[in-house]
């Protein structure tokens, strides 16, 4: 099953989706969305009030900086599957709301990174060699060459505090420069920060050790005002610092203070913690370059900005494949791409388990990953798609892989995962169990290369089928005829085959029926009756 913790399952249903983009964006955004045939709301400017009734039917929200994605907006959309930001910085959303509903939020992280990352540079350079003062003096008439004596970035050490996409890039640039780089970032693995040449250090380390700072980091309550007077003290005397990231990162008036004491030697900044500035003091300080958050306003960035948001909605809504995801369980993008299919894949499991029987009160959801699966960071992320799978079908309200988690634990259902080497008869595996007030019941499946999900057991016996659609799983004693007769009945009742899977073990046998589509009653009638055939013991329409 697709990753469609709140997509569409039909294609009808994705057909009719509604996008309310309440920001400017550009026209080769609109477009790619209205290709999908999809209803595209585009104004900016609107009140609160008028943006909320215009959300009753919205699927996905697109926002820039300007709207202001409040918790009481988020109420007004009982529909809403995903907000797109285009930008970095989702200062403007209500996080905790959002995530609490189920809604995906993603960005566009890379798409100004280069635009961001030669302004963090200009800054550099600017402060190297003082290249605004400079030309201010020449347009005053002054030739004041001695005053202007700067610096060499060669030999000098950039830290790097944040080594995402926009640090990175600086990183890039900076080794053109010949300077040595070091840099801070809790969730970058040491072989990838050295593949940009930088060294990973401590913060403390980096504050003590750098000629320049480069500022790459989000604006959270551990980030806000990390900047203060004690860190300044602690740092290389004659730091030059450039921040093209978040205003709030830096106290200001503490800044100015190390400025005026000689502590800080020049800074490079982008942004403000308001802006416009209430106080200008701190731009207008002869020691600062100051530009007014202009990093990603580059003709390039705003586009492909404006792109990247639009197809990653597009990508979500119509392919359940999530993107630049903001509340996401933090794993490096490279390693959420390789896991998108067992993601999938789990959710697909749980679904089937759940509807492998009437209700019942589950007790335990539980995960078990085989061979080199097991070896891999993030598969967390696999046990909140399966949650999400068990979940949906027995929900009224929104559920995710986003709250998948807090949903499950709020019903009193515990999450196991546990880890085997041992690969079984595939390279990686993974078996989902729930356990009921009514027994067992459980499913396991693997990944083909590149991309498919496979069905491989049921109730522990080896049977390979295609994970999509509807199906229907049937128990049986291991004895001639059964075949024959579910074929018989299903064709009786008009539903049409597309697959047929058998699998043989001691406890009997299983079948799995992937039928071309859902024929709604005639399939819940069909089912009724092969449920009479005498060497079926069960059997269960799953809809993935």
């Amino acid at each position: 099953m697709d990753h469609r913790h709140a997509a569409a399952s039909t294609r009808s249903d994705v057909a009719s989706l509604n996008i309310v983009v309440s920001d400017d964006l550009p026209t080769s955004a609109l477009d790619l969305l209205r290709a999908e045939g999809w209803n595209v709301d585009a104004r900016s400017g609107r009140k609160p009030e008028e943006l909320a009734k215009d959300l009753a039917e919205a699927d996905a929200l697109i926002v820039r900086s300007a709207t202001k994605v409040t918790k009481e907006l988020l109420a007004a959309a009982p529909k809403l599957r995903i907000v797109g930001r285009a930008g970095t910085g989702v200062d403007n959303i209500d996080m905790t709301a959002a995530s609490g509903r189920g809604i995906l939020v993603v960005n566009a992280p890379g798409a100004n990174s280069i635009s961001v990352a030669e302004q963090a540079v200009a800054l550099m350079l600017s402060l190297a060699r003082m290249v605004p003062g400079a030309d201010k003096a020449m347009k005053d008439g002054k030739w004041e060459k001695k005053k202007f004596t700067g610096i060499e970035l060669k030999g000098k050490t950039l830290g790097i505090a944040g080594l995402g996409r926009i640090g990175q890039e600086v990183a890039v640039r900076a080794r053109s420069f010949g300077m040595r780089i070091l840099a801070h970032d809790p969730f970058i693995a040491k072989d990838i920060a050295e593949s940009f040449g930088a060294e990973l250090v401590s913060l403390d380390d980096l504050f003590a050790s750098s000629d320049f700072l480069s500022l790459h980091l989000p604006s959270t309550p551990e980030t806000k005002g990390m900047l203060n007077d004690e860190r300044f003290a602690k740092m290389k005397p004659g730091i030059r610092i450039i921040n093209t990231a978040r205003g709030d990162l830096i106290d200001e008036a503490a800044l100015r203070r190390a400025l005026e004491k000689g502590l800080v030697a020049g800074a490079g900044l982008d942004v403000f913690q308001k802006e416009p500035p209430v106080d200008w003091a701190l731009p207008q300080m002869p020691q600062v370059v100051a530009t007014p958050h202009i990093a990603a306003s580059t003709e390039e960035a705003q586009e492909l900005v404006g792109l990247d948001t639009a197809s990653a909605v597009r990508d979500f809504l119509r392919d359940g494949v999530v993107r630049n995801a903001v509340n996401f369980p933090a794993i490096h993008p490279d390693e959420l791409q390789r896991l998108q299919p067992w993601i999938k894949l789990a959710d697909a499991l749980a679904t089937i388990a759940s509807q492998m029987g009437g209700a019942v009160r589950v007790q335990t959801l539980g995960l078990r990953y085989y061979g080199a699966l097991a070896e891999n960071r993030g598969t967390e992320i696999l046990a909140a798609s399966a949650a999400a799978g068990l979940l949906r079908p027995i929900l009224s309200g929104g559920v995710s892989v986003i709250n998948a988690r807090a949903a499950a634990r709020d019903r009193g259902i515990d999450i196991v995962e546990t880890h085997s080497s041992r690969p079984r008869h595939f390279t990686s595996l993974v078996s989902v169990k729930l356990h009921t007030s009514d027994g067992e019941r459980w499913a396991e499946g693997t990944v083909f290369e590149p991309t498919s999900p496979r069905l491989v057991s049921v109730r522990g016996i080896n049977v390979e089928a295609p994970l999509a659609g509807t199906m229907v799983i049937i128990a049986n004693e291991d004895q001639p005829g059964v075949i024959g007769e579910v074929g018989t009945i299903l064709g009786r009742h008009g539903v049409n085959i597309a697959s047929f899977a058998l699998g043989r073990g001691e406890g009997g046998a299983v079948g799995v029926v992937n039928v071309d589509e859902d024929t709604g009653a005639s399939l819940e009638t069909a089912v009724a009756a092969i449920r009479k055939v005498p060497a079926v013991t069960d059997a269960w329409i799953v809809r993935l």
